[in-house]
């Protein structure tokens, strides 16, 4: 692992430079070790692929005995120390399983057709293998509450993002891309391949937490029927 700042007010710790359950399993540790032991002036904490983020103030570092030119080292020097005691092999843990139900209709499955092209697979098929994976949701970002998940079977990481994104994806969406997969939790703009939709809230900032999905979480999918959907939507 090494450091590097970002801008003035953060430090990037580089866990890994492959994007496997190993080095996931590893971010974990990290993340674990520094909430667990929190630095001065240390406001947030970000996990992503294989980097954790640090955002720090600088104004109560420098009131916490930190130099006022010299942040970034004494701040680095404190991360490292920690860092020290996170074991080189962290074995992956199994986290919590968060059933998902989708509905895979035309109607919620724009690109649906286009993946059974690419892939030569029968629309069918692509629905079987697509719920069947078990999916590891490696980090959360982009927009409140919208999981990077990895596990999408071989056979369908063949996707590349669409040439032209969409400018609102609605809520529920769920998408595959290369090798990865996600449920977009909020209408945003996207360019991932749709093949179905949920009904489940994934986020809503009255909840605690807001956001239902966490990195480390397993996710299993579910295929409902359109009735299904409708009732689900209703409660």
């Amino acid at each position: 692992m090494h450091l590097t700042p970002l801008g003035d007010s953060a430090l990037i710790v580089h866990v890994g430079d492959r994007i496997d359950e190993a080095t996931h399993a590893r971010v974990q540790a990290v993340m674990e070790k520094l909430e667990r032991e929190p630095l001065p002036a240390v406001t947030e904490l970000v996990p992503a692929y294989t980097t954790v983020t640090l955002f720090y103030n600088v104004p109560v570092a420098v009131a916490a005995g930190a130099p006022a030119d010299g942040v970034v080292g004494w701040l680095g020097d404190r991360v490292a120390a920690r860092l020290a005691e996170v074991p080189a092999d962290v074995k992956p843990r199994r986290g919590r399983v968060v059933e998902v139900p989708v509905c895979y209709d035309t109607e919620f499955a724009p690109d649906l057709a286009e993946i059974a092209q690419r892939t030569g697979l029968a629309p069918e098929k692509v629905v079987e293998l697509h719920q069947q994976a078990d999916y590891l949701v490696y980090l959360v970002g982009f927009a409140p509450g919208f999981p990077y998940m990895g596990g999408l079977p071989a056979e369908l990481a063949v996707m590349p993002r669409r040439a032209t994104p969409r400018t609102k994806v609605a809520p529920g969406s769920v998408g595959i891309v290369g090798a990865q997969c996600c449920i977009y939790p909020l209408p945003t703009p996207g360019g991932w391949n749709l093949l179905g939709r949920t009904p489940r809230r994934l986020f809503d900032p009255q909840d605690d937490p807001p956001a239902v999905l966490r990195a480390g979480d397993r996710v299993k999918f579910r295929a409902i029927t359109r009735e299904e959907f409708e009732h689900w939507r209703e409660k």
